[in-house]
């Protein structure tokens, strides 16, 4: 069953295989399918296949560019709002409607930091009133940003629940309350709709 074939019986194969194949010869001025490539393509086709090196060191310092490539195409979207090359994070018009709905208000939180350098001055003058004063404010300003996050979070959801209510709008109030933490001029991507203007 599984012995080998003696030599008579592989030479009786290949005779019946060249009769067959003999009757079968293509006609030469029929079609092969594809034009036939000039001299000059064909020549420049093989140097390029023959200059791509296949080392590791190569393919990954070919990733890094690939790599190096996409992240500017990502920063110049951040910078310009172009949504074909935004982050996942960034991409689709919930995420967008937030954006805007953030960057048309003023928001509390976006002052944290100019109140905080402020208050740490304040604090570290060796003058009491000055540093009751300090942690006063600090209170003030913790819960001046907990009610204005609580109003932003409750409008935005009334608002995503009206334009989209179809849509999954899961991380998007997320997405909106750590936007307003930052100061506008460092928001990315950049804001496009000025203060006031309707989202």
């Amino acid at each position: 069953m599984f012995r080998s074939r003696s030599k008579e019986e592989k030479a009786a194969l290949a005779d019946k295989a060249s009769l067959t194949d003999s009757t079968q010869t293509r006609d030469p001025q029929a079609p092969k399918g594809r034009p036939t490539p000039k001299r000059s393509e064909a020549q420049s086709q093989r140097r390029s296949v023959a200059n791509t090196s296949t080392t590791r060191k190569d393919a990954s310092k070919r990733q890094r560019e690939e790599r190096r490539a996409a992240m500017d195409k990502q920063r110049q979207a951040l910078a310009g709002g172009d949504e074909r090359y935004l982050p996942a994070r960034d991409k689709g018009p919930i995420r967008k409607f937030a954006r805007n709905f953030i960057d048309s208000r003023f928001n509390v939180a976006e002052f944290f930091l100019p109140m905080a350098v402020v208050i740490l001055v304040l604090s570290m003058v060796r003058v009491g009133s000055l540093q009751n004063i300090a942690l006063l404010l600090w209170l003030v300003v913790i819960v001046l940003i907990v009610l204005d996050s609580i109003m932003t979070s409750v409008r935005l959801k009334k608002q995503l629940n009206e334009r989209f209510p179809d849509e999954n709008k899961r991380g998007a109030v997320a997405y909106a309350l750590m936007r307003s933490l930052q100061m506008r001029r460092l928001r990315l991507p950049k804001p496009q709709v000025k203060r006031g203007e309707r989202p």
